[in-house]
C-alpha cells in the first residue's frame, strides 16, 4: 500500500474526487433532479402524474441515445465530459425559466443525453487512471458521486420548499450548482487526449457470448423496477403527508443509501461473486419496490428509499462487472445491449405509471415492476457463465 501523502496517492484521490463530482452533477442533477422537484411542479405548475411520467421518460430516452452514441466513441474524453456537464447546467437553468410541457420535454431530454456521455467518459477516464495508479479500490469513491448528487439535490429542494419558494427556484438553484461544479472541474481529464470507448463490433456472433440474452433481460428488468420509486417516491410520500419537512426527506434518504452501499460493495464483492451480489441486490430491490404496496404510510416510503437507493448503484456496478467477466473481448457488445435494455426499462417504467396510475394509483405499477426483477434474480442463479468469485478476477478491471 502506498504512503498516504505521496504524489501518486494525491493524484489518485484527485482523480477519484473529480469523478465523484462529475457524476454528482451528471446523475444527481442531470438525471434525477426531476424526482424531488416533481411534487413542487405538481403544486405550482399543475403538472399531472401522467405528464410527470412523460417528462421522466424524455430524460431516459435522451439517456438511451446518449449511451449508445457514447459507446460508439469518436470524441475525446475531456471534451465529452466538459460538454456534457455544461449542457446539464444550461438545460437545468433553463427549466427555471421555461413554461409548457413541450419545452420541458426538450429540456429534460438534453440532460439525459449529456449524463450518459459524462457517465461513460468519466468511467473510462477515471477508472483507467486509478488502475494505472494501482488504486482500483477508489472506484467506489467515483460511483458514490451518483448518490452524493441525489442527496444534495434532495436537500436543496427541501431547503427551497421550506423557504416558501417553488419549482422554478429549485431548478435555478440546481442549475447554478451544476454550473459551479462544472467550473471547478474545468481541468478534469486535463492532458488526456484519449478517446472514449472504441466502436462496438457488429460482426460478433451472440453465440460467442455466454448468457447474452439472460444478462440483457436481467439488466433491463433492473432498469424498469428501480426507476418507478426513483422517480415517484417523493410524490408517493406527499400523498401521505403534505408537509415538505417530512415527505421531502424521501429523496435524500435514497441518495444517502446509494452513497453508503457503493462504498461498501467492494468489500462484499471481494468475498463472493459479482453475480451473487447482483442476485442479492435484486431481491432487496424487489422488497423495496413492494414495501409501499404492503406497508402503506411514510414508514414504507422511507424503507423503500433505503432498499432501492441502497441497491441501484451496486446493481449497476456488479452488472457491468459481470458483463466484463462473461464477454471477455466482446464486452462492449454485451454492455451496449445491456445499457439499451436498461434505458428501455427506464422509459417503460414512468409510462407504466402514467397508464396504471389512472385507476390504481402507484400500487399496480409497483407490483408489475417487481415481477421481472424477481424473475431476473432467479435467472441469475443458474446460467452458462461459470460462477466465479470476484476476488479471483483482476480488481482493476472496471466497467
Amino acid at each position: 500500500m502506498q504512503p498516504v501523502n505521496t504524489p501518486a496517492m494525491r493524484s489518485a484521490w484527485a482523480t477519484a474526487l473529480s469523478g465523484l463530482l462529475a457524476l454528482a452533477v451528471a446523475m444527481g442533477i442531470g438525471r434525477f433532479a426531476f424526482t424531488p422537484i416533481l411534487p413542487m411542479m405538481q403544486e405550482d405548475a399543475n403538472l399531472s402524474v401522467a405528464e410527470g411520467g412523460w417528462l421522466a421518460s424524455a430524460n431516459y430516452l435522451g439517456y438511451l441515445i446518449g449511451a449508445l452514441t457514447a459507446m460508439a466513441g469518436g470524441t475525446g474524453q475531456r471534451l465529452a465530459i466538459r460538454l456534457g456537464l455544461l449542457s446539464i447546467a444550461v438545460a437545468t437553468l433553463e427549466m427555471g425559466f421555461a413554461t409548457g410541457l413541450g419545452a420541458w420535454l426538450v429540456l429534460r431530454a438534453l440532460p439525459g443525453f449529456a449524463s450518459a456521455w459524462v457517465l461513460v467518459n468519466v468511467s473510462a477516464w477515471s477508472l483507467d487512471r486509478l488502475a494505472k495508479a494501482g488504486r482500483g479500490d477508489l472506484s467506489g469513491v467515483v460511483y458514490a458521486g451518483v448518490g452524493a448528487g441525489i442527496f444534495f439535490a434532495g436537500l436543496a429542494c427541501l431547503a427551497v420548499s421550506r423557504a416558501g419558494r417553488g419549482s422554478a427556484e429549485a431548478w435555478l438553484a440546481l442549475g447554478l450548482s451544476a454550473a459551479l461544479a462544472t467550473a471547478l472541474l474545468r481541468r478534469t481529464a486535463s492532458g488526456d487526449t484519449t478517446r472514449g470507448p472504441g466502436a462496438i463490433g457488429v460482426r460478433v456472433s451472440l453465440r460467442e457470448i455466454p448468457d447474452f440474452w439472460r444478462l440483457v433481460f436481467c439488466y433491463g428488468a433492473f432498469g424498469l423496477a428501480y426507476i418507478i420509486p426513483a422517480t415517484f417516491l417523493p410524490v408517493m410520500a406527499k400523498r401521505i403527508v403534505s408537509d415538505p419537512l417530512w415527505f421531502g426527506w424521501a429523496w435524500p434518504v435514497f441518495g444517502a443509501a446509494a452513497v453508503a452501499s457503493t462504498l461498501l460493495a467492494a468489500r462484499l464483492t471481494a468475498a463472493t461473486s459479482y453475480r451473487t451480489v447482483w442476485v442479492l441486490g435484486n431481491l432487496v430491490m424487489a422488497a423495496g419496490v413492494l414495501i409501499p404496496v404492503v406497508m402503506p404510510g411514510l414508514g414504507g416510503i422511507i424503507v423503500s428509499a433505503l432498499f432501492v437507493g441502497g441497491t441501484f448503484m451496486v446493481n449497476t456496478m456488479v452488472g457491468l462487472q459481470e458483463a466484463r467477466r462473461i464477454a471477455g473481448p466482446h464486452v462492449k457488445v454485451l454492455m451496449a445491449a445491456m445499457t439499451s435494455a436498461f434505458a428501455a426499462g427506464q422509459i417503460a417504467g414512468p409510462l407504466l405509471v402514467s397508464v396504471l396510475n389512472m385507476r390504481n394509483g402507484f400500487t399496480a405499477a409497483l407490483a408489475v415492476a417487481a415481477i421481472p426483477l424477481i424473475l431476473a434474480a432467479y435467472l441469475l442463479t443458474s446460467s452458462g457463465g461459470a460462477p466465479q468469485s470476484s476476488a479471483t478476477t483482476t480488481k482493476t478491471e472496471q466497467p
